[in-house]
């Protein structure tokens, strides 16, 4: 058996309780928001005591940052590393997301939910989701390159803009707004890239 990870208290760890509390955290927070839940509603439903969770975590700032992290982890990089695909049926692919598979409002990009709820340009979650918007756009900057592109990086940036469009959009109307989204991204693409290009 390998030693338990110590917390930032330097205190040991349970077993699992890490995970259950970012669990709890991804479902809450996407359910009710970041600044309505509490630790208290937090603890319980990771069925963990607040002295548990603050031996894992600093705080909930801690909390957010981590959820974020780990929330994509194989979203993006599923599309961008297709092999099976060209460059311009991969930059046509970030619009293809799967549906929310809830009854209840569809969810909100985390990154910006975070970041309007936090408020605070500089809280850390803050700067992760901001570093990975950025991310993303020189992904499709970057794919857009490789399909040739005429200015890939403004095509990485109209993408990315129009994939985040469409993420407030369904929220707001609570219903799917990207397949409009691709239609639109097929003529930006199409507007880019010359027809020779690949």
């Amino acid at each position: 058996m390998t030693e338990l990870e110590k917390g930032p208290q330097g205190q040991r760890r349970g077993r699992g309780a890490r995970e259950r509390i970012l669990g709890a955290s991804q479902k809450l927070f996407r359910e009710q928001g970041i600044n309505r839940t509490g630790m208290d509603q937090l603890c319980e439903a990771a069925q963990v005591s607040k002295r548990t969770a603050y031996q894992h975590f600093a705080g909930k700032d801690e909390i957010v940052t981590e959820c974020l992290r780990r929330f994509d982890p194989e979203v993006m990089p599923g599309v961008f590393d297709r092999t099976d695909l060209t460059a311009r049926e991969r930059l046509l692919a970030a619009f293809e997301l799967p549906a929310s598979g809830t009854d209840g409002p569809t969810p909100l990009c985390p990154y910006i939910a975070a970041t309007v709820e936090l408020h605070d340009p500089e809280h850390p979650a803050s700067q992760y989701a901001r570093d990975y918007k950025k991310a993303i756009a020189a992904r499709l900057a970057e794919t857009a390159r490789e399909a040739g592109a005429a200015d890939p990086e403004k095509l990485g940036e109209q993408l990315a803009l129009l994939l985040d469009g469409a993420s407030v959009r369904t929220r707001v109307l609570n219903a799917e707004s990207f397949p409009t989204a691709a239609a639109i991204a097929a003529v930006l693409i199409d507007n880019a890239i010359p027809v020779t290009a690949e």
